[in-house]
């Protein structure tokens, strides 16, 4: 694999995976619809965890108050401590996501990998977020949020393991289905990325250890270090979005992107790069 190749996957990486447009279909879409070779599973893990490392870096605060918290309470699940609360939740929230994506992985995920499915689920997950975005209130925080909540937003997680309804789409469409605030809704799901991600990471690299070796596993350096750089610079904007706006701009080009998806998988319009 290039070096461009990997910049490019690294650029898609980074820009999609934290706005709810599928970061997963798109790294499938682009050998799919271009000349470059299907990087395959585990450039799309490595690319992942480049994405991880810049959430941790945005928000360290939270994790280092997070990490102090599970320390003064020894671990015990003190409801009452925000920091203890929130890594508990996480935890919860993350359980439906491992059990289901375990069971994928068991039964071949290659199957998953086609632009039929991609197109479908960007359109229908898109006009979801777009009416929980619009009709739902904007009150809750995540220090509000309860066990029966993260739960919800866990198995909204599940979904998005499927290519094209996008992790933190889904995520952030059932928050905002619970009526948390946006920007908060979207660091949730951010936070919530850690484990899922950094967990499917290390499969990975136990896999390509075993398999192939040490030098095969630093083949994979490049791609979370861009992967890393473009993640932060999109999570800053990402944010700063969100201020003041809402998330109809992400569901106009779900839409958009999975109409001429599906006119090209149809043979009605081909679309080639």
């Amino acid at each position: 694999m290039t070096t461009l190749n990997i910049i490019l996957l690294s650029l898609l990486q980074g820009i999609t995976e934290f706005l709810p447009v599928s970061s997963s279909g798109h790294l499938i879409l682009f050998s799919k619809l271009t000349d470059f070779p299907d990087q395959g599973n585990a450039m799309d893990v490595a690319l992942h965890i480049g994405s991880v490392l810049a959430v941790i870096i945005y928000f360290a605060e939270d994790i280092i108050k997070i990490g102090k918290s599970l320390w003064k309470n020894k671990l015990k699940p003190v409801f009452s401590d925000e920091g203890t609360k929130l890594f508990y939740l996480l935890i919860i929230a993350t359980i439906p996501a491992l059990f289901v994506g375990a069971l994928l992985k068991f039964h071949g995920l290659e199957f998953l990998r086609n632009t039929k499915l991609i197109g479908w689920n960007l359109i229908i997950f898109g006009i979801l977020l777009w009416i929980f975005d619009h009709f739902s209130l904007t009150v809750l925080k995540i220090k509000n949020l309860r066990i029966k909540d993260a739960l919800l937003i866990g198995f909204a997680q599940c979904i998005a393991l499927f290519p094209g309804t996008s992790r933190s789409g889904t995520t952030i469409t059932m928050c905002r289905f619970l009526g948390m605030e946006r920007r908060e809704a979207a660091k949730f799901s951010m936070l919530l990325a850690i484990p899922v991600i950094l967990c499917a990471g290390i499969l990975t690299c136990v896999e390509i250890w075993k398999n192939e070796g040490l030098q095969s596993l630093l083949t994979y350096y490049d791609a979370v270090t861009y992967s890393f750089l473009f993640s932060v610079m999109a999570i800053y904007i990402l944010m700063i979005w969100l201020k003041k706006w809402s998330f109809l701009p992400f569901v106009i080009y779900r839409i958009f992107l999975g109409t001429l998806l599906l006119l090209n998988d149809y043979g009605i319009w081909e679309i080639k790069f």
